[in-house]
Protein backbone atom coordinates (compact mmCIF):
# COMPACT_ATOMS: atom_id res chain seq x y z
CA UNK A 1 0.00 0.00 0.00
CA UNK A 2 1.35 3.56 -0.97
CA UNK A 3 3.27 5.60 1.86
CA UNK A 4 0.86 8.16 1.68
CA UNK A 5 -2.18 6.34 3.24
CA UNK A 6 -3.04 7.95 6.40
CA UNK A 7 0.12 9.88 6.46
CA UNK A 8 0.37 12.99 8.97
CA UNK A 9 2.13 16.16 6.57
CA UNK A 10 4.35 17.23 9.49
CA UNK A 11 6.16 19.69 7.40
CA UNK A 12 8.53 22.40 8.99
CA UNK A 13 7.83 25.82 7.93
CA UNK A 14 10.08 27.99 5.97
CA UNK A 15 10.27 31.46 3.96
CA UNK A 16 9.31 32.43 0.35
CA UNK A 17 9.44 35.07 -1.21
CA UNK A 18 7.93 37.11 -4.19
CA UNK A 19 9.03 36.92 -7.65
CA UNK A 20 11.14 40.02 -8.02
CA UNK A 21 10.18 43.25 -9.64
CA UNK A 22 12.54 43.79 -13.30
CA UNK A 23 13.53 46.91 -11.74
CA UNK A 24 13.95 46.82 -8.56
CA UNK A 25 14.70 42.82 -7.67
CA UNK A 26 13.73 41.91 -4.20
CA UNK A 27 16.09 40.07 -1.92
CA UNK A 28 15.20 36.62 -1.05
CA UNK A 29 14.92 35.11 2.27
CA UNK A 30 17.63 32.22 2.64
CA UNK A 31 17.63 28.92 4.57
CA UNK A 32 20.51 29.38 7.13
CA UNK A 33 21.54 27.52 10.20
CA UNK A 34 24.43 30.09 10.89
CA UNK A 35 22.07 32.46 14.20
CA UNK A 36 19.57 32.08 16.24
CA UNK A 37 17.81 35.02 14.13
CA UNK A 38 18.10 33.42 11.71
CA UNK A 39 16.63 29.98 12.88
CA UNK A 40 14.12 32.16 14.82
CA UNK A 41 13.04 33.50 10.52
CA UNK A 42 12.69 30.79 9.31
CA UNK A 43 9.65 29.97 11.41
CA UNK A 44 7.55 32.40 9.62
CA UNK A 45 6.18 31.46 6.05
CA UNK A 46 4.69 33.42 3.07
CA UNK A 47 1.71 31.37 1.39
CA UNK A 48 3.65 29.60 -1.70
CA UNK A 49 0.94 30.69 -3.70
CA UNK A 50 1.17 34.32 -2.63
CA UNK A 51 0.72 37.20 -4.94
CA UNK A 52 3.88 38.22 -7.01
CA UNK A 53 3.71 41.89 -6.06
CA UNK A 54 3.02 41.26 -2.21
CA UNK A 55 4.79 43.75 0.18
CA UNK A 56 5.24 41.70 3.49
CA UNK A 57 5.25 38.30 4.51
CA UNK A 58 2.00 36.81 5.32
CA UNK A 59 1.40 33.41 7.19
CA UNK A 60 -0.32 31.13 5.33
CA UNK A 61 -0.24 27.75 7.79
CA UNK A 62 -3.84 26.76 8.38
CA UNK A 63 -5.05 27.30 11.36
CA UNK A 64 -6.11 24.18 14.03
CA UNK A 65 -9.44 23.08 13.20
CA UNK A 66 -11.90 24.49 15.40
CA UNK A 67 -14.71 22.69 16.89
CA UNK A 68 -17.68 21.64 14.53
CA UNK A 69 -20.42 23.72 13.33
CA UNK A 70 -23.28 22.83 15.34
CA UNK A 71 -25.58 24.31 12.81
CA UNK A 72 -24.97 21.76 10.11
CA UNK A 73 -25.84 18.41 9.93
CA UNK A 74 -25.41 17.49 6.40
CA UNK A 75 -22.25 16.11 5.49
CA UNK A 76 -19.83 17.98 2.89
CA UNK A 77 -17.96 16.70 0.16
CA UNK A 78 -15.33 18.93 -1.91
CA UNK A 79 -14.67 18.46 -5.51
CA UNK A 80 -12.62 20.34 -7.79
CA UNK A 81 -14.51 22.46 -9.67
CA UNK A 82 -12.94 22.75 -13.02
CA UNK A 83 -10.38 21.54 -15.71
CA UNK A 84 -8.94 17.78 -16.15
CA UNK A 85 -9.06 16.89 -12.39
CA UNK A 86 -12.81 18.09 -12.31
CA UNK A 87 -13.75 15.93 -15.53
CA UNK A 88 -11.96 12.90 -14.30
CA UNK A 89 -13.38 13.25 -10.30
CA UNK A 90 -16.74 12.90 -12.34
CA UNK A 91 -15.94 10.09 -14.49
CA UNK A 92 -14.73 7.78 -11.58
CA UNK A 93 -17.91 8.78 -9.14
CA UNK A 94 -20.07 7.88 -12.06
CA UNK A 95 -18.49 4.78 -12.59
CA UNK A 96 -18.84 3.30 -9.04
CA UNK A 97 -22.85 4.42 -9.60
CA UNK A 98 -22.06 8.06 -7.33
CA UNK A 99 -23.04 10.38 -9.99
CA UNK A 100 -22.91 13.98 -8.93
CA UNK A 101 -26.47 16.02 -10.14
CA UNK A 102 -25.85 19.94 -10.65
CA UNK A 103 -29.57 21.40 -11.33
CA UNK A 104 -27.97 24.77 -12.24
CA UNK A 105 -24.26 24.73 -13.50
CA UNK A 106 -23.51 28.10 -12.57
CA UNK A 107 -24.31 27.18 -9.10
CA UNK A 108 -21.31 25.45 -6.51
CA UNK A 109 -23.22 23.53 -4.70
CA UNK A 110 -24.40 19.38 -6.39
CA UNK A 111 -25.78 16.23 -4.66
CA UNK A 112 -25.45 12.40 -5.33
CA UNK A 113 -28.78 11.35 -4.84
CA UNK A 114 -27.44 7.51 -4.21
CA UNK A 115 -26.18 9.05 -0.97
CA UNK A 116 -28.61 11.21 1.47
CA UNK A 117 -27.50 13.60 3.37
CA UNK A 118 -24.34 14.50 1.46
CA UNK A 119 -24.08 17.89 -0.32
CA UNK A 120 -21.44 18.46 -3.28
CA UNK A 121 -19.72 21.73 -3.30
CA UNK A 122 -17.07 22.80 -6.41
CA UNK A 123 -14.35 24.00 -5.57
CA UNK A 124 -10.91 24.76 -6.37
CA UNK A 125 -8.84 21.99 -5.08
CA UNK A 126 -6.33 24.88 -2.88
CA UNK A 127 -9.92 25.47 -0.93
CA UNK A 128 -10.82 21.96 -0.61
CA UNK A 129 -7.74 21.74 1.79
CA UNK A 130 -7.96 24.81 3.42
CA UNK A 131 -11.75 24.40 4.15
CA UNK A 132 -11.42 20.10 5.17
CA UNK A 133 -9.04 22.06 7.36
CA UNK A 134 -11.12 24.95 9.00
CA UNK A 135 -14.15 22.44 9.12
CA UNK A 136 -15.86 23.65 6.44
CA UNK A 137 -15.81 20.57 4.52
CA UNK A 138 -15.78 17.46 5.69
CA UNK A 139 -14.43 15.13 2.80
CA UNK A 140 -12.72 15.99 -0.44
CA UNK A 141 -11.30 14.41 -3.46
CA UNK A 142 -8.05 16.32 -4.39
CA UNK A 143 -4.68 15.69 -5.52
CA UNK A 144 -1.66 14.82 -3.06
CA UNK A 145 0.64 17.29 -3.92
CA UNK A 146 -1.86 20.05 -2.79
CA UNK A 147 -2.24 18.14 0.33
CA UNK A 148 1.33 18.02 1.16
CA UNK A 149 1.78 21.65 0.61
CA UNK A 150 -1.65 23.39 1.46
CA UNK A 151 -2.36 20.83 5.00
CA UNK A 152 1.25 21.90 6.67
CA UNK A 153 0.98 19.11 8.71
CA UNK A 154 -2.40 19.89 10.08
CA UNK A 155 -2.74 16.53 11.43
CA UNK A 156 -6.67 16.65 11.40
CA UNK A 157 -6.94 15.48 7.51
CA UNK A 158 -6.65 11.92 6.95
CA UNK A 159 -6.26 9.85 3.60
CA UNK A 160 -9.14 7.36 3.17
CA UNK A 161 -7.98 6.59 -0.35
CA UNK A 162 -4.82 6.91 -1.30
CA UNK A 163 -4.61 6.09 -4.80
CA UNK A 164 -7.74 6.71 -6.98
CA UNK A 165 -5.50 6.22 -10.06
CA UNK A 166 -5.80 9.43 -12.32
CA UNK A 167 -3.83 12.71 -11.57
CA UNK A 168 -0.92 11.03 -12.02
CA UNK A 169 2.24 13.76 -11.95
CA UNK A 170 5.30 14.32 -9.67
CA UNK A 171 6.92 16.87 -8.30
CA UNK A 172 10.52 17.51 -9.57
CA UNK A 173 13.14 19.42 -9.39
CA UNK A 174 14.64 20.50 -12.59
CA UNK A 175 17.73 22.83 -14.15
CA UNK A 176 19.40 24.33 -17.68
CA UNK A 177 20.55 21.77 -19.81
CA UNK A 178 23.41 23.82 -20.80
CA UNK A 179 25.43 26.54 -18.71
CA UNK A 180 27.03 25.59 -15.19
CA UNK A 181 24.54 22.81 -14.85
CA UNK A 182 25.83 21.16 -17.96
CA UNK A 183 27.63 18.59 -15.89
CA UNK A 184 25.21 18.44 -13.31
CA UNK A 185 22.80 14.88 -13.56
CA UNK A 186 22.37 14.40 -10.03
CA UNK A 187 21.09 15.77 -6.64
CA UNK A 188 24.08 15.75 -5.23
CA UNK A 189 26.09 17.49 -8.03
CA UNK A 190 23.54 20.13 -7.29
CA UNK A 191 24.49 20.42 -3.49
CA UNK A 192 28.38 20.30 -4.36
CA UNK A 193 28.53 23.21 -7.09
CA UNK A 194 30.78 25.65 -5.30
CA UNK A 195 28.86 28.56 -6.68
CA UNK A 196 26.45 28.85 -4.10
CA UNK A 197 26.91 30.62 -0.92
CA UNK A 198 25.62 33.17 1.69
CA UNK A 199 26.20 35.88 -0.49
CA UNK A 200 25.10 34.04 -4.07
CA UNK A 201 22.37 31.30 -2.74
CA UNK A 202 21.05 29.05 -5.53
CA UNK A 203 17.73 30.45 -6.15
CA UNK A 204 14.16 28.49 -6.76
CA UNK A 205 11.22 29.40 -8.04
CA UNK A 206 8.39 27.18 -7.12
CA UNK A 207 4.47 27.40 -6.17
CA UNK A 208 5.40 24.26 -3.68
CA UNK A 209 7.40 26.49 -1.36
CA UNK A 210 6.56 24.78 1.83
CA UNK A 211 7.49 21.08 0.96
CA UNK A 212 10.09 22.21 -2.17
CA UNK A 213 11.85 24.23 1.36
CA UNK A 214 11.58 20.97 3.16
CA UNK A 215 13.07 18.73 0.80
CA UNK A 216 15.93 20.53 0.22
CA UNK A 217 17.05 21.37 3.46
CA UNK A 218 16.48 17.42 4.51
CA UNK A 219 18.50 16.41 1.30
CA UNK A 220 21.49 19.31 3.09
CA UNK A 221 20.90 22.37 0.34
CA UNK A 222 22.00 25.62 2.91
CA UNK A 223 22.04 28.14 0.51
CA UNK A 224 19.15 28.55 -1.34
CA UNK A 225 16.27 31.16 -1.66
CA UNK A 226 12.64 30.46 -3.05
CA UNK A 227 11.15 32.66 -5.17
CA UNK A 228 7.13 32.60 -5.33
CA UNK A 229 5.42 31.57 -8.99
CA UNK A 230 2.31 30.15 -10.48
CA UNK A 231 2.36 29.07 -13.97
CA UNK A 232 5.20 29.42 -16.61
CA UNK A 233 8.13 28.45 -14.03
CA UNK A 234 10.40 27.09 -17.10
CA UNK A 235 10.65 30.33 -18.54
CA UNK A 236 12.47 32.13 -15.17
CA UNK A 237 15.78 30.49 -15.76
CA UNK A 238 16.25 31.54 -19.56
CA UNK A 239 15.00 35.14 -17.97
CA UNK A 240 17.81 34.81 -15.75
CA UNK A 241 15.83 35.20 -12.58
CA UNK A 242 16.04 31.96 -11.21
CA UNK A 243 18.06 29.03 -11.22
CA UNK A 244 15.84 26.02 -11.12
CA UNK A 245 12.39 24.94 -10.21
CA UNK A 246 10.19 23.08 -8.42
CA UNK A 247 6.93 22.19 -10.74
CA UNK A 248 4.70 19.57 -11.48
CA UNK A 249 5.68 17.11 -14.22
CA UNK A 250 3.46 14.51 -16.00
CA UNK A 251 5.30 13.47 -19.74
CA UNK A 252 8.34 16.11 -19.20
CA UNK A 253 8.06 17.45 -22.46
CA UNK A 254 7.63 20.84 -21.16
CA UNK A 255 10.82 20.80 -19.78
CA UNK A 256 12.53 19.85 -22.37
CA UNK A 257 11.44 22.08 -24.84
CA UNK A 258 12.29 24.52 -22.28
CA UNK A 259 16.05 23.45 -22.74
CA UNK A 260 15.57 22.01 -19.01
CA UNK A 261 15.58 18.74 -17.66
CA UNK A 262 15.20 16.48 -14.02
CA UNK A 263 18.03 15.58 -12.08
CA UNK A 264 18.41 11.93 -10.66
CA UNK A 265 17.20 12.39 -7.17
CA UNK A 266 15.47 15.07 -7.42
CA UNK A 267 11.89 14.01 -7.50
CA UNK A 268 10.15 15.66 -4.42
CA UNK A 269 6.86 13.21 -4.59
CA UNK A 270 4.60 11.14 -6.70
CA UNK A 271 0.82 12.51 -6.80
CA UNK A 272 -2.84 11.36 -7.85
CA UNK A 273 -5.93 12.32 -6.64
CA UNK A 274 -6.88 10.89 -2.93
CA UNK A 275 -10.35 11.02 -1.09
CA UNK A 276 -9.58 12.73 2.30
CA UNK A 277 -11.21 13.97 5.01
CA UNK A 278 -11.27 16.04 8.19
CA UNK A 279 -10.90 13.38 11.36
CA UNK A 280 -12.78 15.71 13.32
CA UNK A 281 -15.45 15.23 11.28
CA UNK A 282 -15.45 11.15 11.44
CA UNK A 283 -15.14 11.41 14.62
CA UNK A 284 -17.95 14.11 15.84
CA UNK A 285 -20.25 14.56 13.17
CA UNK A 286 -23.17 11.94 12.04
CA UNK A 287 -23.34 10.47 9.03
CA UNK A 288 -19.24 10.95 7.61
CA UNK A 289 -18.15 7.58 8.71
CA UNK A 290 -21.16 6.06 7.42
CA UNK A 291 -20.62 8.23 3.87
CA UNK A 292 -16.67 7.39 3.79
CA UNK A 293 -17.51 3.73 4.39
CA UNK A 294 -19.85 3.88 1.15
CA UNK A 295 -17.78 6.00 -0.89
CA UNK A 296 -14.27 3.85 -0.09
CA UNK A 297 -16.00 0.48 -0.51
CA UNK A 298 -17.46 1.79 -3.80
CA UNK A 299 -14.42 2.97 -5.11
CA UNK A 300 -12.44 0.33 -4.06
CA UNK A 301 -14.35 -2.39 -5.64
CA UNK A 302 -14.36 -0.22 -9.32
CA UNK A 303 -10.87 0.31 -9.19
CA UNK A 304 -9.82 -3.34 -8.39
CA UNK A 305 -12.00 -5.00 -11.03
CA UNK A 306 -10.97 -1.66 -13.30
CA UNK A 307 -8.40 -3.78 -15.94
CA UNK A 308 -9.81 -7.21 -15.27
CA UNK A 309 -12.21 -9.54 -17.20
CA UNK A 310 -14.02 -12.62 -16.79
CA UNK A 311 -13.37 -15.27 -19.19
CA UNK A 312 -15.88 -18.40 -19.67
CA UNK A 313 -15.20 -21.59 -21.35
CA UNK A 314 -16.38 -25.13 -21.39
CA UNK A 315 -14.25 -28.05 -21.10
CA UNK A 316 -14.22 -32.11 -21.62
CA UNK A 317 -13.21 -33.80 -18.42
CA UNK A 318 -13.81 -36.93 -16.31
CA UNK A 319 -14.18 -34.43 -13.02
CA UNK A 320 -14.14 -31.07 -11.79
CA UNK A 321 -10.78 -31.81 -10.20
CA UNK A 322 -9.75 -33.33 -13.12
CA UNK A 323 -10.41 -30.35 -15.12
CA UNK A 324 -8.80 -28.32 -11.92
CA UNK A 325 -5.54 -29.75 -12.24
CA UNK A 326 -5.38 -28.83 -16.32
CA UNK A 327 -6.65 -25.21 -15.62
CA UNK A 328 -4.04 -24.55 -12.19
CA UNK A 329 -0.66 -25.89 -14.87
CA UNK A 330 -1.26 -22.43 -16.71
CA UNK A 331 0.33 -20.07 -15.23
CA UNK A 332 -2.80 -17.10 -16.54
CA UNK A 333 -5.30 -19.12 -15.37
CA UNK A 334 -5.29 -18.53 -11.60
CA UNK A 335 -8.10 -16.51 -11.00
CA UNK A 336 -8.28 -14.16 -7.86
CA UNK A 337 -8.15 -17.09 -5.55
CA UNK A 338 -8.66 -19.99 -8.03
CA UNK A 339 -10.79 -20.61 -11.14
CA UNK A 340 -14.54 -21.54 -10.85
CA UNK A 341 -15.50 -25.11 -11.93
CA UNK A 342 -18.85 -26.36 -12.31
CA UNK A 343 -20.35 -29.42 -14.10
CA UNK A 344 -22.37 -28.60 -17.18
CA UNK A 345 -25.59 -31.03 -17.74
CA UNK A 346 -26.98 -32.78 -20.48
CA UNK A 347 -29.23 -35.16 -21.67
CA UNK A 348 -27.69 -38.57 -23.07
CA UNK A 349 -30.02 -41.62 -23.41
CA UNK A 350 -32.82 -40.11 -21.74
CA UNK A 351 -30.19 -39.73 -18.87
CA UNK A 352 -28.80 -36.62 -17.11
CA UNK A 353 -25.03 -36.89 -17.45
CA UNK A 354 -21.87 -34.47 -17.24
CA UNK A 355 -19.51 -34.16 -20.36
CA UNK A 356 -17.96 -30.90 -20.21
CA UNK A 357 -17.23 -28.38 -17.16
CA UNK A 358 -17.15 -24.72 -17.04
CA UNK A 359 -14.57 -22.43 -16.20
CA UNK A 360 -14.79 -19.26 -14.79
CA UNK A 361 -11.37 -17.82 -14.03
CA UNK A 362 -10.78 -13.54 -13.74
CA UNK A 363 -7.84 -12.56 -15.62
CA UNK A 364 -5.54 -8.98 -16.39
CA UNK A 365 -7.37 -7.62 -19.77
CA UNK A 366 -3.86 -6.95 -20.73
CA UNK A 367 -3.57 -10.88 -20.62
CA UNK A 368 -6.62 -11.71 -22.67
CA UNK A 369 -5.17 -13.62 -25.42
CA UNK A 370 -2.95 -15.29 -23.66
CA UNK A 371 -5.39 -16.16 -21.20
CA UNK A 372 -7.78 -18.14 -24.22
CA UNK A 373 -4.28 -19.37 -25.59
CA UNK A 374 -3.48 -21.55 -22.70
CA UNK A 375 -7.45 -22.17 -22.22
CA UNK A 376 -7.25 -24.09 -26.00
CA UNK A 377 -4.04 -25.89 -24.75
CA UNK A 378 -6.33 -27.60 -22.38
CA UNK A 379 -9.15 -28.61 -23.98
CA UNK A 380 -11.46 -25.25 -23.57
CA UNK A 381 -13.95 -24.36 -26.01
CA UNK A 382 -16.76 -21.72 -26.33
CA UNK A 383 -14.88 -18.65 -24.56
CA UNK A 384 -17.06 -16.31 -23.34
CA UNK A 385 -15.01 -12.80 -22.22
CA UNK A 386 -16.94 -10.96 -19.94
CA UNK A 387 -16.13 -7.29 -18.29
CA UNK A 388 -16.37 -6.48 -14.71
CA UNK A 389 -17.78 -3.40 -13.47
CA UNK A 390 -16.75 -4.33 -9.50
CA UNK A 391 -15.07 -6.93 -7.25
CA UNK A 392 -16.69 -6.45 -3.68
CA UNK A 393 -14.16 -8.59 -1.83
CA UNK A 394 -13.35 -8.51 2.16
CA UNK A 395 -13.32 -5.81 4.29
CA UNK A 396 -10.58 -3.57 2.61
CA UNK A 397 -7.66 -3.08 4.60
CA UNK A 398 -7.75 0.89 4.24
CA UNK A 399 -10.87 0.67 6.36
CA UNK A 400 -9.10 -0.87 8.59
CA UNK A 401 -6.17 1.23 8.51
CA UNK A 402 -8.79 4.52 8.42
CA UNK A 403 -10.55 2.95 11.77
CA UNK A 404 -7.08 2.68 13.11
CA UNK A 405 -6.03 6.36 12.45
CA UNK A 406 -9.26 6.99 14.39
CA UNK A 407 -8.79 4.71 17.29
CA UNK A 408 -11.62 2.48 16.62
Amino acid sequence: MSAMMGARLDLAPFLLSPSPSPSRPSPALRLRTSSPAAAAARTRLLAPRAAAAAATAVSAKPAAAGPLSADRSVVRLGLPSKGRMAELTLSLLKSCQLSVRQLNPRQYTADIPQVPNLEVWFQRPTDIVRKLCSGDLDLGIVGYDIISEYAQGNDDLVIIHDALDFGHCRLSLAVPKEGIFDSVNTLEDLLNMPQWSEERPMRVVTGFGYVGAKFLKEKGFKHVSFLAGDGALESYPAMGMADAIVDLVSSGTTLRENNLKEIEGGVILESQATLVASKKSLNRREGVLEISHEMLERLEAHLTASGKIMVTANMRGNSAEEVAERVLSQTSLCGLQGPTISPVYCTQDGNVAVDYYAINVVVPQKSLYKSIQQLRSIGGSGVLVSKLTYIFDEETPRWRKLLSELGM
